[in-house]
């Protein structure tokens, strides 16, 4: 076994002790094969897709199946070794970075889809399936899972119910929230809980809404009911070009105040409609401030009709160019651009940080003055993907992780926009969640008493406070056992960002 790299701190357990213990008596339940804890088997898992922010776990254990996962928490809550669930490690805010000190909880090897059900229109997976193979799967029976992240080809529904996931569809079908019926999963201490119900009631208090978007807080997510919908017959996209930024975002309000609720309602400025086009080769207007992606499904006739109806409200908002896909081939090209934003701003940068925050629709076009004039006050690009339709903005901000100075910078740029999202009516996170990125931004969108009632909801579920802790709830406040846990282990060394 290695001995750990790093130097125990005062008041702390010895490291390579306490990893060759849990190592042990994990053992006896997981195969030698799935506990990982030398240096160069962790650092793999060493963070999510904020990978500015790193952190070695003790080890990371690949449990099989739910009687090995209860025999990992169990072990964990009774050492009081903190636990961290991971899934696919898509996420962009730091939620599933590891603790220094705990265990990393993969659950990669939970891919199963276990029931397909065509007459309740549900299908029942395992927390490791990716987002698309549940629509794949029920493709055959003309149905399909709504919610599209980006990442949809590689994050999996655990992931997605842990941080509330949406994409660029869920203008029209909703987050995960609405798209999910029930969650079985197991607490810290290893004890089955369910929320939800197969029925289309719940009995009791709706814990499932409670869950969903928790961040791995409450409990290890292990299967999830989702609701499937019956695939559109006809589904059609419009571009829409604008050579003014206030313009195309007047045109977003106005196509939602005539009534339009579109399948999807995308936003992108000028410098991400290149970086895209050179990517992907899309079709898209270089030559505009600000493009628009709008789809509208439906039988064909209400697609007719919609279509007919969208071109109207964006040339009365000042379209200068209006085109609409004619093939499902050219309707998945104009939504390849908007799918790839992400790789293609990699290719243009060294490092991109994802904001991802809500304003109202009404100010799309003030958020992004803002932003450029941002850029100024930091020194740094930023480029702007927008899910318009509901006002969650995906900046991304463009630097170099190997400058200390711009690093500062850009964590300076992304709170300066969570900041300026609060004032202008919005919200710190729309569905990256708070994770260690937005814990000082926490304390911008809510007050003291606050954050101390989530965490008496978090004390709820896990009163000993081991499950992704030093996350999302930026103080300690009332938990006693979990403030504690906290103070003993050293989480908050930095005063700008919790580090642990």
């Amino acid at each position: 076994m290695g001995v750990s790299d790093t130097v125990p701190e005062p008041g702390l357990p010895d490291r390579a002790v306490l990893q060759a213990q849990l190592v042990q008596e994990i053992e006896c339940h997981l195969p030698t094969h799935a506990v990982l804890y030398q240096v160069e088997d962790t650092t793999a898992y060493e963070c999510d897709g904020l990978s500015v922010y790193r952190e070695r776990p003790l080890l990371v254990a690949l449990p099989e199946d739910e009687a090995q996962v209860a025999a990992v928490l169990k072990i964990c809550h009774h050492h009081g070794v903190p636990v961290v669930a991971r899934g696919a490690g898509t996420g962009l805010s730091g939620g599933a970075m590891p603790h220094r000190m705990g265990v990393t909880l993969s659950l990669a090897k939970f891919n199963k889809i276990l029931k397909l059900d065509a007459r309740s229109r549900t299908a029942l997976v395992q927390c490791g399936v990716r987002n698309l193979a549940i629509s794949e799967a029920a493709a055959p029976l003309g149905l399909y899972y709504a919610p599209d992240p980006s990442s949809q080809i590689a994050c999996t529904i655990g992931g997605n119910v842990a941080e509330n996931s949406g994409g660029v569809h869920c203008l029209k079908y909703g987050l995960t929230l609405h798209n999910v019926q029930k969650v079985r999963g197991l607490t810290i201490e290893g004890e089955v809980v369910e929320f939800g119900s197969d029925a289309l009631d719940t009995p009791g208090y709706d814990l499932l809404s409670v869950l969903v978007g928790s961040e791995g807080m409450l409990a290890v997510i292990l299967e999830v009911t989702v609701k499937l919908i019956p695939k559109p017959q006809l589904a059609r996209c419009m571009m829409a070009s604008f050579d003014d930024i206030r313009k195309a975002g007047d045109a977003v309000a106005a196509v939602i105040a005539a009534g339009i609720i579109p399948a999807g309602l995308e936003m992108m400025d000028k410098p991400m409609t290149a970086a895209v086009e050179n990517f992907v080769h899309a079709g898209y207007d270089l030559d505009a401030a600000a493009i628009l992606l709008c789809e509208s499904d439906g039988s064909v006739e209400e697609v007719a009709e919609e279509i007919v109806r969208m071109c109207a409200v964006l040339q009365q908002s000042g379209a200068t160019a209006i085109a609409v896909s004619q093939t499902e081939a050219e309707r998945l090209r104009f939504w390849s651009g908007r799918k790839n934003a992400f790789p293609a701003t990699g290719r243009i940068s060294p490092d991109y940080m994802c904001m991802d925050s809500t304003i109202p629709r009404k100010r799309l076009a003030d958020m992004l003055l803002a932003i450029i004039q941002m850029e100024q006050k930091y020194q740094l690009r930023c480029v702007n993907v927008f899910h318009a339709g509901d006002g969650n903005l995906h900046p991304l901000i463009l630097f170099d992780a190997n400058d200390p100075e711009q690093l500062r910078r850009c964590e300076q740029f992304g709170a300066d926009i969570l900041e300026t999202s609060v004032a202008m009516g919005g919200t710190i996170t729309g569905e990256h969640g708070v994770g260690i990125e937005k814990l000082n931004s926490m304390c911008v969108q809510f007050s003291a008493e606050e954050n101390a009632q989530m965490s008496g909801v978090k004390c709820a579920f896990d009163p000993s406070g081991l499950l992704n802790p030093g996350k999302v709830i930026p103080t300690l406040h009332r938990c006693a056992e979990y403030g504690k846990m906290l103070v003993r282990a050293g989480q908050i060394k930095h005063p700008e960002l919790p580090r642990f």
